[in-house]
């Protein structure tokens, strides 16, 4: 296999493309991404040679025996793992090793509402994989540029809404947020179970499938995974081919469209399909977003999935006061740009269930009534769109919020994350000069047509 990878300077080109061909580990090229990137936050030395077996990298909130699963946080550094999160012996059953974990923006993003993206106190800054002091959004920020780097064909990423898509998206890989119940959850530090799922990021499509199969099934320790449908595979490469587009309806969802080169994206779009023979209809009936009662949702669930976890793990620290106090004793390190005003909301949030689950009732009926609603109703295959806007610079003083002001920004995926439904990205073009990923969404359990759909575009965008 030789790869084409389409972004990179001629520099960081030449510095990475061996991992495309073989499945041999480059351990000077895996020292710089680690020191210059910091995308990289511990290596299995153990797993670097020796092995005709796949290399991987996987986010390091998954538990994976040999080294601590921090989420970022120097509050974890003692959670050595005494197994191994179900996915990852998933993993190693199936042809892959882990090579290593992966820097993130700390706690998955979900510590402060003034956070900067890819930045953790155990990590540092992740940088974008064309340098530039780019952030590479997150927050599965490292699994994203370890990727689009080319030390490793596919990495394992988690979304709770776009940790998995954004980094794809602004780095120009592909990224699979499958339905909630995929991919088993146990053994993965937790913020929501009703929207967290784990998911491949990849170089392509066929290498996203491929990983997806090994580390979908049914785990009993996981109550979503046991509500597939009968007929459901966990094998997403079985007949993975290029389909006809003929008689296939798409919703375009608008997002982006006021913006001139979002705009000529979007009728990229509208051509590729029509040119294959499907149709394209633009969707305007689109519900208000539940941000506030979808917040409420996460913060509530955070606290109590978060002890959950802690309780079975090897970590001291077993509450979410404990960590609290811990950030305020070494604040100088842990909260030297943001403060952990998410944490404090949700010890707040988690007194009031009967807010919860008001909440959570509108979550899910507004996201779920929309997507079922626009497929059905129109006799959609899928709903497309622009995943997110380009990556933006590391503004270390005024986090995202700051740097994201007055700056190109539309997106896709938000309903499919509180509805729990597979919402696939893959490189569509670039604005601004930067890489803009395509958005393919699907209702529930629909994961293979969705797969099959992102291979079929993805041939046609070559």
């Amino acid at each position: 296999m030789t790869c084409k990878l389409k972004y990179y300077s001629a520099f960081f080109t030449s510095f990475f493309l061996f991992a495309c061909n073989h499945n041999t580990v480059d351990v000077t090229s895996l020292k710089d991404t680690k020191n210059n990137f910091n995308a990289i936050t511990h290596i299995y030395d153990e797993e670097l040679n020796g092995s005709d077996k796949i290399p991987i990298f996987i986010k390091d909130n998954i538990d994976s025996i040999g080294a601590p699963n921090t989420a970022g946080s120097l509050a974890l550094l003692d959670n050595i793992p005494s197994n191994d999160a179900f996915l990852v012996s998933q993993l190693k059953a199936k042809n892959y090793r882990v090579i290593g974990r992966t820097n993130l923006s700390e706690w998955a993003n979900f510590r402060s509402f003034h956070s900067i993206s890819g930045w953790s106190s155990y990590g540092g800054q992740t940088i974008h994989s064309l340098g530039s002091n780019l952030n590479p959004c997150g927050s599965s920020s490292g699994s994203a540029v370890v990727v689009a780097l080319g030390l490793v064909k596919a990495s394992i990423g988690s979304e709770t809404n776009g940790s998995i898509s954004c980094p794809a998206s602004v780095n120009g890989i592909v990224g699979i947020k499958p339905t909630v119940g995929v991919v088993s959850r146990t053994g993965i530090i937790p913020i929501s179970p009703t929207q967290d799922t784990a998911g491949p990021m990849a170089l392509n499509v066929s290498e996203a499938a491929k990983l997806l199969s090994a580390i979908a099934g049914e785990d009993s320790n996981d109550p979503a995974t046991l509500l597939r449908p009968e007929s459901f595979s966990n094998d997403f490469t079985r007949n993975l081919k290029q389909i006809s587009l003929k008689n296939k309806k798409f919703g375009l969802l608008p997002s982006g469209s006021n913006d001139p080169e979002a705009s000529l994206l979007l009728t990229k779009i509208s051509d590729l399909i029509s040119e294959a023979g499907g149709t394209v209809l633009e969707i305007n009936n689109i519900p208000a977003y539940p941000s506030e009662e979808e917040l409420f949702v996460l913060l509530y669930e955070f606290k109590y999935a978060l002890e959950a976890y802690l309780r079975n793990s090897n970590a001291e620290l077993k509450t979410l006061e404990a960590i609290m106090q811990f950030n305020e004793k070494n604040s100088e390190s842990v909260m030297q740009y943001f403060d952990q005003s998410i944490f404090v909301a949700s010890l707040e949030a988690s007194k009031d269930p009967a807010k919860y689950k008001d909440a959570l009732e509108k979550v899910l009926s507004v996201s779920k009534n929309f997507i079922e609603t626009s497929i059905d109703n129109d006799g959609l295959t899928a709903l497309i769109g622009l995943t997110r806007g380009p990556a933006w610079k590391i503004d270390l003083e005024n986090g995202d919020d700051g740097a994201l002001k007055d700056y190109p920004s539309w997106g896709n995926g938000g309903f499919a994350a509180m509805a729990g439904t597979p919402h696939i990205t893959i490189p569509l073009g670039t604005a601004y000069d930067l890489p803009i990923g395509l958005s393919i969404m699907g209702k529930a359990w629909s994961d293979h047509e969705m797969v099959q759909l992102a291979f079929t575009l993805e041939q046609l965008l070559k």
